[in-house]
């Protein structure tokens, strides 16, 4: 864990200044059972041999700050956006090297949903927000082959951004669409197509704006966006 933990701290980070924390859960911990909720107890979550929840983190760096009579001002979106960059290059580094040791790893998407319990449940302070959660461990099994993924001409622009044209969209999704895998999520959902089990099964407008506001709330309860967009501090 150490290893994994020192390739994650060599990431890329925003001047140097490391704006994330890593708070690593293992699953003889008696938090461990805690989190495995905010994670709707996926199988990936509550089997791992350890969950690392990766953090925004502003608050370390502007401790140091005025402990040195210098004022930081990274209580904004600009901020926020720079952090979580940064704990985003950390739990990829982290999540190479583990495979690389033969562990198995699983982004648990859900750190967002929840973020307001795992605030509470880590007690982490203001400045600080989860962003993702890498589950870790010995894979039970031999890993899956890769997942599938759109070609390279699918996501790769040269020189300007290149609009798709429909039948370019068509192209791109008819390997996915035809697999064994979709066919079998369209008979269990009884829908025609995949994009209608990514919008009313997967991620539906409902679900996308609860969420949204409940991420929201806790940016602005951990101290993010403390001005309004005139600069001037806002009234509490």
């Amino acid at each position: 864990m150490n290893e994994l933990l020192e390739a994650a701290s060599r990431a890329s980070t925003v001047g140097n200044m490391q704006l994330y924390s890593m708070v690593v859960t293992s699953c003889e911990s008696p938090v461990f059972s805690e989190l495995g909720p905010c994670h709707f107890n996926q199988p990936a979550a509550t089997g791992a041999a350890a969950l690392v929840t990766f953090c925004a983190d502003v608050h370390r760096f502007s401790r140091w700050c005025r402990q040195r009579a210098a004022e930081p001002a990274y209580d904004n979106l600009q901020w926020f956006v720079n952090a979580a960059i940064d704990a985003l290059l950390a739990s990829q580094n982290f999540s190479l090297e583990a495979e690389a040791h033969g562990l198995g790893i699983c982004y648990l998407g859900t750190t967002t949903y929840t973020a307001a319990d795992l605030v509470r449940i880590l007690k982490l302070p203001k400045g600080v927000v989860p962003v993702t959660t890498v589950a870790v461990g010995y894979p039970a099994e031999p890993l899956p082959p890769l997942t599938d993924r759109l070609p390279l001409e699918g996501v790769v622009h040269r020189d300007t951004y290149h609009d798709y044209t429909a039948e370019q969209i068509d192209t791109l999704w008819a390997e996915r669409e035809a697999s064994e895998e979709t066919q079998k999520l369209l008979r269990e959902n009884d829908l025609p197509n995949l994009a209608r089990i990514f919008t009313e099964r997967r991620y539906t407008q409902a679900d996308n704006l609860h969420f949204s506001r409940a991420y929201l709330e806790v940016l602005q309860e951990q101290g993010f966006f403390e001005f309004d967009w005139t600069d001037k501090p806002l009234n509490r």
